[in-house]
């Protein structure tokens, strides 16, 4: 076992030439009729010929590397199939089945024990904690290094605290074993050369560098062009070929080497089929420009097969005795704002609304500094759950914190989810108002909730300016009379329209009922399209109000999301009840809540589902509030509500 361990590290510091990978294994085995649904690592078990069959596809295209089909091997990503049971049972068997192809081609090959992320969230922004993972990815990397994996190769990770976690849990295993594990490390970035939590290519580097990995680099992602990029980046942090190999794991202290292993182009869906671009003799020639870059391990990602390998073996072994500087120059073509798009009218939360759909809409505060990893790791969290879009407010309680544009363009840029921008018209005068539309939605942001924003005299700046030049029935005017039809304030062309679906609030429980029915009905005719609420605890007061607006000017067409504000514990229910105007929380709410002592908050997790289930019959949707940050309960009720 430990000849075969340092067998790696050897060809690494050795050859001329990248040591060459293997490409997909889930676009093959989908192209021969395994259904995404289906557990792809099952295969070993169900289906072992077809396994070894695409194993010996890639050895005879010529890759030096064969990974095995094991990428979601996991505890947590089996127990979506019922097979959480068999984790060692399945990485043995994918190991097994690579040994057994590379017996039958007669050729020196190595195995890679393939570990994928986990498929859920690390606490703080998840329900797992970090030794919870990290003994999930030691159960599995223990697995595969017994069965005699030659290296592990951790992939396709987009949060640096759980790559963290797994490259630990390797190092583990290899001590255990009394070797040295050869760990390949290997992040994925989102089309602005950012990892999904918004890590930049440099800091992946350093981090990774100082997790102990032999090998660190790039895989998914996008195509070669791509990935080119971000490797000059990680190189230039010093993230390059050692020329040592590690002999012990306690004295890692040498660079690590560079891999990359990019999907053949972005995918696109064609005829109801996921296709990417990105031929076999362009992959070629980008595996000369990556040997050129100094990446010590090539490969394919989704969308590759053993065409893609085997143009990039043809391409390396037309120079054998290395990569020298004459190699040709790839441009660094990165992609421009006229590829980039924007969002299309009718935004996804229109449609899903106009389709009849219960929509859930979540709303998360800006940060108060410049640091976005919460937001975007909270904001991931609940995509996953199932939120249909994430409303971002604009200095709430009157506190300073970041722009909301900034924070709506980033979670929409990273994720595939669209958010509601909060548009508030205090401290807006009208030329700043239509400034700050247009820039909206040059960021892609079609969404905006208006509303008058909290006066300063309650938050940081007491003193700044609270002067307005529109009230929210106004700004709705000016939004879809308007902007919507191409023209500003002054009737001045803007040089097309703008597709803003706009949403206004409304108290369910008020204490002049009349006059908030009478200002609802202002917001209507200057065109508002969605309706958000303030929290809900009486949904019977909620039903009776709408009501009462039916008697007055008939039934409500526009769709109403009902507030939710998850109690979390029985103070914070008594700050609600006693200090909040409109808020009353019932006596028997506050015994629950009293009587579930420590499990307070997901008593309120329960109190908030059975309070959406009786505000169904008028609610189209609900707008959820989690306090303190609290996504993970948040996510529990967007779950509880699917």
């Amino acid at each position: 076992m430990t000849l075969q361990q340092s067998r790696f590290m050897t060809l690494l510091a050795s050859s001329s030439t990248p040591l060459l990978s293997d490409g997909a294994m889930g676009t093959l085995l989908n192209a021969r009729g395994v259904g995404f649904d289906q557990c792809f690592d099952a295969l070993n078990l169900t289906r072992p010929a077809l396994v070894a069959d695409l194993h010996r596809a890639y050895i005879e295209a010529g890759a030096d590397i064969i990974q095995t089909n094991t990428f979601g091997a996991n505890r947590y990503k089996l127990a979506a199939h019922g097979l959480e049971g068999r984790v060692a049972e399945i990485n043995r068997a994918g190991v097994e089945l690579a040994r057994r192809a590379i017996s039958a081609s007669f050729k020196e090959i190595l195995i890679a024990g393939d570990v994928g992320p986990l498929g859920v969230r690390l606490a703080p922004f998840g329900r797992v904690q970090p030794q919870e993972a990290r003994a999930a990815f030691r159960e599995q990397i223990a697995a595969l290094a017994e069965a005699g994996a030659d290296v592990i190769i951790i992939e396709t990770f987009s949060d640096l605290y759980e790559i963290r976690e797994a490259v630990a849990a390797a190092r583990e295993v290899g001590i255990h074993l009394g070797m040295p594990l050869p760990i390949l490390a290997s992040m994925t970035f989102t089309r602005d050369d950012r990892t999904l939590l918004g890590d930049p290519p440099a800091k992946v580097a350093r981090v990774l560098a100082e997790t102990g990995a032999d090998v660190i680099g790039v895989n998914c992602s996008g195509g070669p062009a791509q990935i080119f990029r971000i490797i000059k980046q990680m190189r230039a942090v010093g993230a390059t070929h050692s020329g040592a190999e590690h002999e012990k794991d306690s004295t890692r202290t040498g660079r690590p080497y560079l891999s990359a292993m990019p999907n053949a182009g972005w995918p696109e869906q064609v005829g109801g089929r996921i296709m990417y671009p990105a031929n076999p003799d362009y992959f070629g020639d980008y595996a000369r420009a990556f040997c050129e870059a100094g990446v010590s391990v090539i490969g394919g990602c989704c969308g590759t097969t053993p065409q893609h390998i085997a143009a990039m073996r043809a391409a390396l072994d037309r120079r054998p005795e290395g990569c020298r500087p004459d190699f040709m120059e790839i441009a660094d073509v990165s992609e421009s704002s006229e590829t980039r798009g924007v969002s299309e009218s009718p935004s996804k939360f229109a449609q899903k609304l106009s389709e009849g759909r219960f929509v859930i809409s979540v709303e998360m505060d800006p940060p108060r500094g410049l640091s976005t990893h919460k937001l975007i790791a909270g904001a991931s969290l609940l995509a996953e759950a199932g939120a249909d879009v994430i409303n971002v407010a604009d200095s709430p309680m009157a506190r300073m914190r970041m722009s909301p544009w900034a924070v709506c363009g980033v979670i929409q840029r990273e994720f595939n989810i669209e958010t509601v921008l909060h548009f508030p018209t205090r401290g807006r005068n009208l030329l700043r108002v239509q400034g700050d539309l247009l820039a909206a939605h040059a960021l892609g942001i079609r969404n905006v909730f208006v509303v008058m924003g909290d006066p300063t005299a309650i938050g940081d700046y007491p003193d700044a300016m609270d002067n307005y030049d529109l009230v929210p029935s106004g700004l709705i005017k000016l939004i879809k009379q308007n902007f919507n039809v191409g023209v500003d304030h002054a009737g001045a062309d803007i040089g097309q329209p703008t597709s803003f679906f706009v949403g206004c609030a409304l108290n369910l429980t008020p204490q002049d009922p009349a006059a908030e029915v009478k200002n609802l009905r202002r917001k209507l005719a200057a065109g508002a399209d969605f309706i958000l609420t303030q929290p809900v605890y009486q949904p019977e007061a909620g039903a009776a109000l709408l009501a009462r607006y039916a008697d007055q000017y008939g039934p409500l067409a526009t769709p109403v999301l009902a507030g939710v504000l998850p109690l979390v514990s029985v103070r914070h229910a008594m700050f609600l009840n006693n200090e909040v105007p409109g808020i009353t929380i019932s006596e028997e709410m506050m015994n629950r809540m009293t009587s579930a002592g420590e499990g307070a908050a997901k008593e309120g997790v329960r109190i908030a589902l059975e309070l959406i289930e009786q505000m169904r019959p008028w609610a189209r949707g609900i707008y959820l509030m989690p306090q303190f940050s609290r996504y993970e309960l948040a996510a529990e009720i967007v779950e509880g509500c699917r």
